[in-house]
């Protein structure tokens, strides 16, 4: 019986006798190993070059947007154009660049508003150029301090949020977060592993993806964590992996189980992450530090980190939770979880909204006046 390769052999030889030849590729496996390495190190070069050559499109077309509002203003400025200039400008420049997009009159005013914001050249080749054109108009819609704009940028850049996660990240006012989980990070890391650990845990954590039903036990948490694992992955941060869950341990002929196990690529250590739908409770602490000893002791490799502990809570006492960390010697943080954005809204709003107190007795009061009986 012929092989495939040798019936392929013979195809090809058949071709070429009817005066016809049709390259046939080698398969793989016959190929000299220095080929795959040669062959993979031009898939990565290509690859690369193909995301700078992206990059330096969405660069140039920031940069070009800047110089178009720029000189918008210093006509404007000079010659003391008003707005029904920029309808012309419009017209004019879709005329002149009918397969181009981006002239309508709305875009040249973001424009000009981009160069009044950022006068300065170099200010926005170093940071803004380097997210999209609908990244830099999130900016613009949604902040009003400079300075949290290039906060922002900045993250976009190292973290490659789309723009909706960007907008999410600044309705939910990331910048308070960061660095808000009570920890022990400063007594139980080094310098530079502590200050990196505090940037990289915040509190509370939003997870707006749970839906509107109460999650009163820590199992149908963690399901619905895991069943939105890419987003729950996207709450933590950047370099976070996922290990597993329910992770068995056995130690001292006992068995335990961690909640959430991840590993930190940044950090180079294993997060054992507990989660609470309660209030805290210094025991709470105990047992995380406890699970983290036995990861350090079974599963910790020689270039690894000391473990790090995230313990995950509905609500805290922050100055109790710095209380029960005291003494630690393993780097542990605590901090909440929610499930809905309040802290964004403005205050008058947040005033107007009802309590679930509330709502119960407007919907008590409701079924007692159509004379049926408050259950």
């Amino acid at each position: 019986m012929k092989s495939r390769g040798n019936k392929r052999r013979e195809n090809t030889l058949a071709r070429k006798k009817a005066g016809v030849s049709i390259p046939v590729a080698s398969p793989l496996a016959e190929m000299d190993a220095d080929y795959i390495d040669f062959i993979n190190d031009l898939k990565s070069r290509i690859k690369q070059e193909r995301i700078r050559a992206v990059l330096s499109a969405n660069s140039a077309l920031v940069m070009m947007y800047h110089h178009i509002g720029s000189s918008i203003l210093a006509k404007q400025e000079e010659q003391g154009w008003g707005a029904k200039v920029i309808d012309r400008m419009s017209y004019d420049l879709k005329e002149a660049f009918p397969d181009m997009t981006g002239f309508s009159p709305r875009n040249l005013k973001y424009m000009r508003k981009f160069a009044e914001i950022w006068p300065d050249k170099k200010i926005v080749q170093v940071a803004l150029a380097q997210i999209s054109w609908y990244h830099n108009l999130a900016l613009l819609e949604k902040l009003k301090d400079p300075q949290l704009r290039l906060w922002y940028a900045r993250q976009t850049v190292v973290n490659g949020w789309s723009r909706n996660v960007l907008v999410f990240q600044i309705e939910s006012q990331l910048h308070k977060r960061i660095g808000q989980a009570a920890n022990n990070f400063e007594v139980a890391l080094p310098p530079a592993d502590s200050d990196m650990a505090s940037q990289i845990f915040k509190d509370p954590y939003i997870f707006d993806f749970l839906g509107t039903a109460d999650v009163r036990r820590e199992r149908e948490l963690e399901n619905k964590l895991i069943e939105h694992l890419e987003k729950f992955l996207l709450e933590l941060g950047q370099g976070f992996a996922f290990v597993g869950r329910q992770v068995h341990l056995e130690f001292s002929d006992q068995d335990f189980y961690i909640d959430l196990l991840f590993y930190h690529l940044k950090l180079r250590c294993f997060v054992v992450v507990e989660l609470k739908s309660g209030k805290f409770e210094p025991g709470h602490v105990s047992q995380l530090n406890m699970y983290m000893n036995i990861v350090d002791d079974l599963m910790r490799h020689a270039d690894d980190n000391k473990t790090i502990g995230l313990l995950l809570v509905r609500e805290k006492n922050h100055t109790l939770a710095k209380y029960a960390l005291s003494g630690y010697t393993n780097p542990i943080g605590v901090a909440e979880w929610e499930k809905q954005i309040t802290d964004s809204l403005p205050d008058d709003l947040k005033a107007s909204l009802p309590t679930i107190a509330e709502l119960e007795a407007e919907l008590e009061k409701k079924v007692v006046d159509k004379g049926g009986e408050a259950k």
